[in-house]
This record gives C-alpha cells, structure tokens and sequence, in this order.
C-alpha cells in the first residue's frame, strides 16, 4: 500500500483540465497532508498532466493518476479496485467531469443530446459514488462533492426575472436538475454512515466546457481557479455548516 495513503484521499474525475485541474493543484497545493488522485479519461493525456504538476513549486502533497471514464463499467470496476490496492480507503469524492454539448441555441433538446448529456453527468456520479462508497465508509470523514451549476435549480429558472430563466441549454440543465437530486439522495442514505455530502456550483467561469474560452476571457469572466479554491474550501472543512446543501463560491448557497 502507497504511503500516500496516510495524507486525506482526494479524487478529482475530469481531472486533466479546467476546474478539475485547476482542484487538483489548488488542493496539492494547500497542504502536504493531501494526496490528489487525478481521474483521467484518457491516460496517456493524464500522465503528460500529472508530469506537469509534479513540477510546479507549489505543490506541498501529492499527486496520482487513475484511469477512469465513468462513462464505462469496466472502467469504473478497474479503478476502484486500484484506489482500493493503492490506498484502502478514499477520503474525498469530487464528481466534476461533465459535458456541455450545446451551443445555446437549442430551445428544446434531441434525443440523442440528452442521452449522452445524462450518460456522462448524471449516470457517471451515480454509478462511479456507488462503486466508492465502501472505500469512502473506511474513511474518518467521508466527503462527496457533485459539481453542479445553478442552470440546475428549479428555483432560479421559475424566477422569470432572473438572468437564470434566459438562458438555454436544457440538456445540460436537466441533467444538473438531476445531479442536484442525486446529491440530496446520497445525503439521506448516507448520513448515517458519518457522510457529508454537497452540490457545488463552480461559477461562470473560463474553461473549454462551451467551447468558448475566448469569448469568456474577452466577456472578463473569471479564472476556474475561483471554482478550485471554493472546492478546497469544501475540502477543509469550511463550508460544513452548508452540509447536504447546494453551495457555490464565495460562501453563497443556492435553492434547489
């Protein structure tokens, strides 16, 4: 077994860039008592980004790689099982891979959208949580965080006066609205076990999910490095108060 199984056992899925990438380095950054799993769908990309992490001078913890799609079964099973032979246990379940394949001109989503929207953010989380769940119960403090958006709450899309209601993409936001219920559904079987469970929403923020990083830098839209550092905070401890809830940065806290 690693002796990094000794530091807290973080995992980041969708790792390799973005807000998981940004988590990844904010988290190994902030203290040599963590040890940072870096969920890759494409190994080869993941070991070129875990090389280029291990360098930077900020890092304190450390840092690993798992290949995980969780969009796959078999891929699922195969990095439990070396989370499991690695460490023994998994402290910190960040689910952050997602997929946004609108372009926010579609007023109502295809069939084969919503498949794939589903498949990746809300089948992935649900099934790859419950395959980690018996590594997170041997953890002291089992947390799991689910990055979400606010397009996802019902109650800021039926306040028609909001920015929230004019935006599109209902795909992606279905699938949001169900990764919040997923969040709510793990908090009540799982709290008994000594589990803390949020929704987080990462902000508008620069990243390639819409495939329009220029236009966001050029809008002034923040770095994804404000999502990380809002994560971080989950992880230490700071938001706990807002357990079981739907919270963003900056110590805001949304309704469903």
């Amino acid at each position: 077994m690693s002796s990094a199984s000794q530091k807290e056992i973080v995992l980041v899925t969708g790792g390799t860039n973005g807000i998981g990438l940004d988590t990844v380095i904010y988290i190994a950054s902030a203290s040599p008592n963590y040890h940072v799993i870096v969920g890759a769908r494409n190994l080869s990309k993941g070991e070129t980004v875990l090389k280029d992490v291990q360098a930077k001078s900020s890092i304190q913890g450390t840092v690993s790689i798992v290949q995980l799609d969780a969009n796959e079964d078999s891929s699922i099973t195969a990095a439990a099982k070396k989370i499991e032979q690695e460490f023994g246990r998994l402290d910190v379940l960040i689910n952050n891979a997602g997929i946004c394949p609108e372009t926010g001109t579609e007023q109502w989503p295809s069939r084969p959208t919503l498949r794939s929207t589903f498949e990746t953010n809300v089948f992935g989380p649900a099934v790859l949580t419950e395959a980690l769940v018996p590594l997170l119960k041997r953890s002291s403090a089992p947390k799991i965080i689910n990055v979400s958006s606010v397009l996802g709450s019902i109650s800021a899309i039926s306040d028609h006066s909001g920015a929230s209601s004019r935006a599109t993409f209902p795909a992606y936001r279905m699938s949001k609205t169900a990764l919040n219920m997923l969040t709510a559904y793990q908090y009540c079987q799982l709290k008994g076990d000594g589990f803390k469970v949020w929704t987080y929403c990462p902000g508008f923020v620069v990243t390639d999910l819409g495939r329009d990083r220029e236009q966001r830098k050029d809008m002034g839209v923040e770095s994804s490095e404000t999502s990380a550092k809002g994560l971080l905070q989950i992880v230490r401890g700071e938001r706990d108060a807002d357990v079981g809830g739907f919270v963003a940065r900056y110590g805001q806290k949304y309704e469903w």
